[in-house]
């Protein structure tokens, strides 16, 4: 049967390559939360990073969710995972994929962005005068509590040792080896690029315009060398796809934490419309699956190359102050 999220004249690079399997999902039997892949040495400067689309939905989680199948669906970048493992197995890009469900916990949200009134204790003590930020205020928090035209996630309140048991089990130990492996990688190279990758629903039409297929978030320049920013405008330009610029998205928690350009680590958060590579229901690879792995492959090509050059120059500057 043919695999439709395949492309012509897809094969796996063959090299050694380390991988981890990280974390814990509570209440999982056992699951790992998240892999890590990554070529040893690694092939190019470059981390495709993937926070939204798990789906290891522990039977105690599905239990407490109102219309689990709906709502899941709803808050996964469906499939992402996918089109990343293609596209790294052909640029030789290093891999990190959450398993651990969002429905969980949000791996692109700091551990402060709580709505405690979700808890059945509410704020504890140890909080002080913390209030919710804007993304937990919207129902979109470190867990999400409602979604927009939908309500409710949840059939009662949590607990207090719940949301601990995720944090240890898979936000820190995530966002701990995301550290390690840009460092690693930044330390090789020179510079290192994280490639941050969702899915976001058909955005419609804005002013007449079609929509945007991609929108490409760098905290408004804070998160990325301008030079990486541009030159995927161009690409997408050159491909004939509509790409806007941080509206509505520019990056989260993500992006905040680990994005240091001043230290050689860059970051860009890339929405993907899912109509481009799902089927009708937005629910299953579709035609276009194999075509948006082709596209992003040809993307990380480029960037790698450039990544790699604004290494060299890092290295350079390195060395010329360190002969003064």
């Amino acid at each position: 049967m043919h695999d439709p999220t395949s492309a012509p004249g897809d094969s796996p690079k063959q090299t050694d390559s380390l991988r981890i399997d990280g974390g814990l999902i509570p209440g999982g039997q056992g699951g790992c939360a998240f892999t890590l892949t990554a070529p040893q040495p690694s092939a190019v400067p470059i981390l495709i990073a993937v926070p939204h689309a798990g789906r290891r939905y522990p039977g105690s989680l599905l239990e407490r969710m109102r219309n689990p199948g709906f709502a899941a669906l709803r808050l996964e970048d469906r499939y992402v995972d996918r089109l990343a493992e293609r596209v790294a197995a052909q640029t030789g890009a290093t891999l990190l994929v959450a398993h651990a469900p969002r429905a969980m916990i949000d791996l692109n949200r700091a551990i402060e962005d709580i709505d405690w009134d979700m808890f059945a204790r509410g704020k504890p003590d140890s909080v002080g005068s913390y209030t919710p930020g804007l993304r937990a205020r919207s129902g979109l928090g470190l867990i999400p509590r409602r979604l927009p035209g939908f309500g409710e996630l949840w059939k009662r309140r949590h607990d207090e040792a719940d949301l601990a048991a995720r944090i240890g089990g898979i936000h820190g130990p995530y966002h701990t080896t995301l550290d390690e492996a840009l460092a690693a990688l930044r330390d090789r190279w020179g510079a290192a690029l994280l490639l941050d990758l969702h899915s976001m629903p058909p955005l419609g039409f804005q002013g007449g315009a079609p929509a945007p297929e991609f929108v490409l978030g760098d905290r408004f320049g804070a998160s990325c060398h301008g030079a990486l920013t541009g030159s995927c405008f161009g690409y997408f330009s050159e491909m004939r796809r509509g790409v806007a610029h941080n509206r509505p998205y520019a990056g989260g928690y993500v992006l905040e934490r680990h994005a240091q350009p001043k230290q050689g680590i860059h970051a860009f958060q890339l929405e993907i419309d899912r109509s481009s590579y799902l089927d009708s229901r937005l629910a299953e690879p579709g035609k276009g699956f194999a075509a948006m792995v082709h596209l992003l492959t040809g993307l990380v090509r480029r960037l790698a190359g450039e990544v790699a050059e604004i290494g060299q120059l890092n290295n350079s500057r390195r060395w010329a102050n360190a002969a003064e």
